[in-house]
Formats: structure tokens, sequence, C-alpha cells
């Protein structure tokens, strides 16, 4: 199993990159919306994509619409992972269609919680 964490935080991605691999899964990285895509292009499909919202020179919301609109990526998960608890913000979100929506601060408890939601395996 695949999966790409798409954060501009350094922390935030090394943090999310050990949560993914304790669950399994291989683990690419990238800074922003636009890097996330050229990854991919290099990388093929995965199956898990977890997404910052915020993020410099493409968002995750302009990503997750940029993936969908990618017949490639339908059976790809997507996961916003922020701070942002705005509920329009997790409604648009959906909407675009991403799979989950998972609040920072994060523990491998609720990501594995939310990777089963989706059918995922996880730890």
């Amino acid at each position: 199993m695949r999966a790409l964490v798409v954060d501009d935080s350094r922390t935030m991605r090394r943090i999310l990159r050990s949560y993914v691999e304790k669950s399994g899964y291989t683990v690419d990285e990238a800074e922003n919306g636009r890097e996330a895509l050229e990854v991919l292009e290099q990388v093929g499909a995965v199956e898990l994509v977890l997404i910052d919202w915020n993020m410099p020179v493409m968002s995750g919301l302009e990503l997750v619409q940029a993936l969908r609109s990618n017949p490639a990526f339908n059976e790809t998960r997507l996961m916003l992972v922020t701070s942002e608890a705005d509920m329009a913000r997790v409604v648009a979100a959906l909407e675009a269609g991403a799979n989950e929506y998972l609040m920072k601060p994060i523990t491998l408890e609720l990501l594995n919680d939310k990777l089963r939601i989706m059918g995922l395996p996880c730890a």
C-alpha cells in the first residue's frame, strides 16, 4: 500500500509519515498541492492521500478537486487533515470529493479510525 502526505509543514509531514508508515504504508511527501500532482505523476496512483487544507501554491481543496477531475484517481482515498473546524469547509471538502476529514491535532488512533472507516488497512 502506498500513501502520499501533503502538508507545507515539514514537522507535520514527519508526524503523518510516521503514523502512516506504522499502519503499513510506503509514504511519499509533498509540501503543496502542485508538488503532490508532480509526485503522483512520477509514482502513479496511490491508495491514500492525506492533505492539509492551507498550503501555498495550491490549497488542499484545490488538490482534491484536481484529483477528482482525473479518472486515474477515482479509487484513491482522500483525507483532509487540518485545523480548519468550520463546518462549511468540511462540507466543501466532502462535496469536492474528499472521503474523510480529520482535525488536528491527530493521533495514530484517530488516523487508524479514519482508515478503517474508509475501508483501508491500518495498524
